[in-house]
């Protein structure tokens, strides 16, 4: 059990440079492919990124979940651990019924102002995986002092 906050911090912080790198350099960057080469390039992106973040999100979602299910297993209040959860929700919410959306229309070619609505609303899940970076290393360094 002592090993589910580090995997909790592996998976989180793993996002939480994901995210960061993916908001400002890699979809800022859409805006430079041209558009000839755009649908390729995407679908590039989306296939490779996902071999990333799907495996971190579900443990990320696991080890969160687990926290809250199991508050004794956890080396801070519960209610840090409700938080945890429901910014993982935020996240998930805002890549699925967000990202994702806005992902499908690129798949179909380059379209500026759907490159700049995905800039500007994946602020969400930054900020959204910076907070939970922050909440995974309290619980790491309370591990610590177990």
């Amino acid at each position: 059990m002592r090993a589910l906050p580090w995997v909790h911090l592996v998976a989180t912080l793993g996002m939480t440079i994901v995210i960061w790198e993916v908001q400002l350099l890699r979809y800022p960057s859409f805006a430079h492919v041209a558009a000839a080469d755009f649908p390729a390039f995407h679908q590039k992106h989306v296939a490779r990124i996902s071999l990333v973040v799907i495996p971190l999100m579900m443990a990320e979602l696991a080890t969160a979940g687990f926290f809250v299910m199991n508050p004794s297993a956890s080396p801070v209040s519960p209610w840090l651990n409700w938080i945890g959860l429901a910014l993982v929700g935020l996240v998930w919410a805002s890549t699925f019924f967000v990202q994702v959306p806005l992902h499908n229309r690129l798949a179909e070619g380059f379209d500026a102002p759907t490159v700049e609505r995905l800039v500007s609303t994946n602020w969400i899940r930054t900020a959204g995986w910076s907070a939970r970076g922050v909440l995974a290393l309290l619980m790491t360094i309370a591990t610590l002092r177990q």
